[in-house]
This record gives structure tokens, C-alpha cells and sequence, in this order.
């Protein structure tokens, strides 16, 4: 987003993201904190199934990019972790993720320190 940019945000409650084929590219954010990762993570996977779909046919819908904001305690709560580093690298530039600690008390594995701030 830019200065002045619209943008919609929603909190909690029934929530999903299911795009048409034909539907415009949209650049999607994804805020989770602990558990509330859980339904993102959901529509993570939806997304990096239609990108693979849609570069396996040529149709379908285009997606646009995606980035991840979540924090946790520590590392070890940060769940599916592996799993988004994962996507990361099947989809690089298009889905990007930040992790955030607010109380870290070891030192941050290798794999996750060009992703993670805090402490």
C-alpha cells in the first residue's frame, strides 16, 4: 500500500478468500498473531494451489502477491513455519511472509533470521 491507498480490512468472524478465474489480481495482506494463524494458513495453501493450477493450465485465476505478517512468543510458536518457508520458496516474489517475536530468549535459527524481527 501506498499513502492514500483503500484498503480493506476485516477482523475475525467467517472469513475466506475464493477468486474467480476472470476476477483482477489483487495484492493481499495477511495479519496473524499465535493461533490466528490458523485460517490464513488455510488460505495461504488455496492461493499457492490456484498459482500452481494456473501455471499448470494457463488459465484460471492470476494471482497477484501475497504477504504474511505473524507473531508469536518465540520461534517455537510460531506455527506451520517450515510450511510457509516452504511457499516461500516454491513462490518467490509472490508470496512473501515477516515473522514477528515479542519474547525471544534463544537465539533464531539460521533459516528463519532474513524472515524474523524482534526479541
Amino acid at each position: 500500500c501506498t499513502l492514500d491507498s483503500e484498503v480493506a480490512l476485516r477482523v475475525g468472524g467467517d472469513f475466506f478468500f475464493d477468486p474467480q478465474p476472470g476476477d483482477s489480481p489483487v495484492k493481499l495482506v495477511l495479519i496473524a498473531g499465535g493461533v490466528g494463524i490458523n485460517p490464513l494458513f488455510s488460505i495461504l495453501l488455496h492461493i499457492a494451489d490456484l498459482q500452481g493450477y494456473q501455471e499448470g493450465k494457463g488459465n484460471g485465476y492470476k494471482m497477484g502477491t501475497v504477504k504474511l505478517y505473524y507473531s508469536a512468543k518465540n520461534t517455537s510458536e510460531l506455527l506451520f513455519k517450515k510450511n510457509i518457508l516452504g511457499l516461500m520458496n516454491a513462490f518467490p516474489g509472490k508470496i512473501t511472509c515477516r515473522f514477528h517475536v515479542t519474547r525471544q530468549s534463544s537465539q533464531i535459527c539460521k533459516e528463519l533470521q532474513p524472515h524474523t524481527t524482534g526479541k
